[in-house]
């Protein structure tokens, strides 16, 4: 459950916009050279508030050096300390000594209702100027959150992008051998940090979904009564159950207001996709063809679908409206292509290809131009967009043990231009990743 937390925005200085071009990462180009950036400890007027100063700039540096786009400036080469800061402003030329390009500092005091304020300011080097500066004040229990926002922060004042750092990922927790793979849903921060259990592993789980407009959670559960459909309430830890359906064949995702959830189901041998209404449990079938089509995806404005199907003889992706009419093939590419979910900027559709026996994460546009191949593996699956439509996640699959004879799934992330690729850790394998939209 997310604490509320109180965020009071002062804006200290807020450049025209004709001065906003002194630092810019641009992310149009291929390869990005790393931005050097100071993150000062943050200055405490007690003990307590200096450590969590501290461990709010670890997660800041940390979060920003994992996008692949900035170079965090070690500490060691710092020429100021925060009450020097704190006491005699920014010395920019020392600063640019170093090589350091943008500087983070920042305070935290407690507030008079005894909550704790965070300020920090985001400063061009360079040009001796502040970028921007926010305060927010909340319990200390929710630093590591403050960060992320801060991280946010500073990656959309410098990239001109939203950030995507204050998030979370729901995933598919494994242990055991591959004939009694035990699976509980967990959830954690984008990080991976603040891990938690969602279910007990007594029954097993599958592909689960996040809400674009509440915090909750769609996902699959086979037990004893075969198939069902869930819907998980972190707020509150509800489980609701959504239906049995024992013909489907793909978890639902929910559509862009939240109201409904497509999936695909077998009816009479035929395996076709429906739409879900949440509140009247009013099904819509949306295609009726003999070919299996399956794993639909809504664009993010919820006009149109993609899913995949065998109707043109082999496994590739279409698109059609949300009706179900004027349905187009956007693959025509060697090999299979399966699993596609729709980029909440609505310009990228990430997909699964499978050819030689090799898999593969890649990228095309609606209209099935510009396709790209971006990560392989033996076995590479599941592709998720974060919040901003910049990076995806996905899990690999490894055969190890003596004669092959275990399976290892680890989670990963990469940036959409293929770059920067990195493996989330999470305490046991991990598969089926969810990125949830930017916390509420």
């Amino acid at each position: 459950m997310i604490k509320n937390i109180v965020l009071l925005a002062f804006l200290f200085l807020i450049l025209p916009l004709s001065a906003r071009a002194e630092i810019r990462i641009d992310l149009t180009r291929g390869v990005v050279e790393p931005l050097p950036i100071a993150i000062s400890p943050f200055y405490g007027d007690d003990p307590s508030l200096g450590s969590l100063g501290r461990d709010m700039v670890g997660v800041i540096a940390s979060n920003l050096e994992n996008s692949g786009l900035f170079k965090p400036i070690n500490a060691s080469a710092f020429v100021q300390g925060p009450d020097s800061i704190a006491a005699d402003g920014v010395r920019f030329s020392e600063w640019r000594a170093t090589g350091t390009q943008a500087l983070v500092t920042g305070t935290a005091t407690k507030a008079a209702d005894g909550r704790t304020r965070v300020e920090f300011h985001l400063w061009d080097v360079l040009s001796e100027k502040q970028l921007v500066g926010t305060a927010y004040t909340t319990t200390p229990e929710n630093w590591r959150r403050i960060a992320h926002i801060i991280s946010d922060e500073i990656y959309k004042r410098l990239t001109g992008e939203e950030g995507y750092f204050d998030s979370r990922i729901v995933y598919v927790s494994e242990t055991g051998p591959p004939q009694r793979r035990v699976k509980r849903l967990a959830i954690m921060d984008q990080d991976g940090q603040n891990h938690k259990y969602l279910t007990d592993g007594r029954d097993l789980v599958l592909t689960p979904r996040f809400s674009p407009t509440e915090q909750k959670i769609t996902y699959m559960s086979f037990g004893n009564r075969g198939p069902r459909v869930y819907l998980y309430d972190i707020s509150t830890g509800r489980h609701e159950l959504l239906g049995d359906f024992p013909g489907m064949t793909f978890a639902p995702r929910f559509s862009p207001d939240g109201r409904k959830v497509i999936m695909s189901q077998a009816t009479n041998g035929n395996t076709d996709i429906y739409e879900l209404d949440l509140a009247s449990k009013r099904k819509t079938r949306i295609t009726d063809n003999s070919a299996i089509d399956t794993a639909p995806s809504y664009s993010p404005d919820g006009r149109q679908i993609v899913f995949e199907s065998d109707r043109g003889g082999s496994q590739q992706l279409y698109t059609m409206n949300s009706s179900g009419g004027n349905v187009q093939r956007i693959t025509f590419g060697k090999g299979r292509y399966a699993n596609p979910v729709w980029s909440p900027r609505g310009d990228l559709i990430a997909f699964t290809r499978m050819y030689q026996g090799k898999f593969y994460i890649g990228v095309i546009r609606p209209d099935g131009s510009g396709e790209r191949l971006i990560t392989n593996a033996y076995h590479v699956e599941g592709p998720t967009w974060s919040p901003n439509g910049r990076v995806l996640s996905y899990f690999k699959e490894r055969a190890v043990g003596a004669g092959g004879t275990q399976r290892e799934a680890k989670i990963y992330t990469i940036d959409i231009t293929g770059y920067n690729e990195r493996w989330l850790r999470t305490p046991r394998d991990g598969s089926d990743p969810a990125w949830s939209p930017i916390n509420p």
